[in-house]
């Protein structure tokens, strides 16, 4: 499933750029982000809690040397908002999580079925997805159709479930761009814009198509 994404590919890349836009009854948010990969550095661009204009730089491997905002707002943030866009290489990449093929079952919004996955993290470790589990519906190209999420701590919501579509192309990298179903029973809508990647070796942006 990783491979499908690009994941054999994933060294040519050398810096990522999206925004990733939250359309919730009790959220509505726009977060963009420059992820470079190998290095770990990270910008962003966005508002804080109080709707204020923000923009930050730092390295994830100094974070404990950055203020409250970066610490506690910001990466936790692009935790988060990163592991929307390249789930399915965490699948591979987090080798503290529990993967389990559940088989053939049914689709939880749309028809028919597809491979259940089910990806489980433990609820002792550190980081930021302590007890979360995704539960992924795979179809027969190796590409995520729909999605369950349960959270492992206390922030809601605790359940999401939506569609994984709007497939798009950066480079080497396969992106869902839409994602719309329902959070914790009411309607949801996240998604991408914005997507592109720069590649070893150039200085241009390479939009997703």
């Amino acid at each position: 499933m990783a491979k499908a994404y690009g994941l054999d590919s994933f060294g040519q890349i050398e810096k990522i750029r999206y925004t990733f836009n939250i359309d919730l009854p009790q959220i509505k948010l726009a977060r963009t982000w420059i992820w470079e990969p190998k290095t770990g550095r990270v910008s962003f661009e966005g508002k804080d809690k109080e709707g204020k204009p923000v923009n930050a730089t730092y390295l994830r491997s100094q974070l404990s040397s950055q203020d409250a905002k970066v610490k506690d707002e910001i990466d936790p943030g692009f935790n988060n908002d990163q592991y929307w866009l390249v789930f399915p290489f965490h699948v591979s990449w987090d080798t503290g999580a529990k993967v389990e093929d559940k088989g053939k079952q049914k689709l939880p919004l749309g028809k028919g079925s597809a491979e259940e996955v089910v990806v489980s993290y433990p609820a002792q470790v550190g980081g930021y997805t302590p007890g979360d589990t995704w539960t992924l519906f795979v179809g027969p190209d190796k590409l995520i159709k729909e999605f369950i999420y349960h959270r492992g701590g206390p922030m809601k919501p605790t359940v999401v479930t939506m569609t994984w579509v709007g497939y798009k192309k950066a480079g080497p990298l396969v992106v869902s761009t839409e994602h719309r179903g329902t959070a914790d029973g009411k309607p949801a809508h996240i998604f991408f814009s914005n997507v592109s990647v720069m590649l070893t070796g150039s200085n241009d942006w390479v939009d997703a198509k």
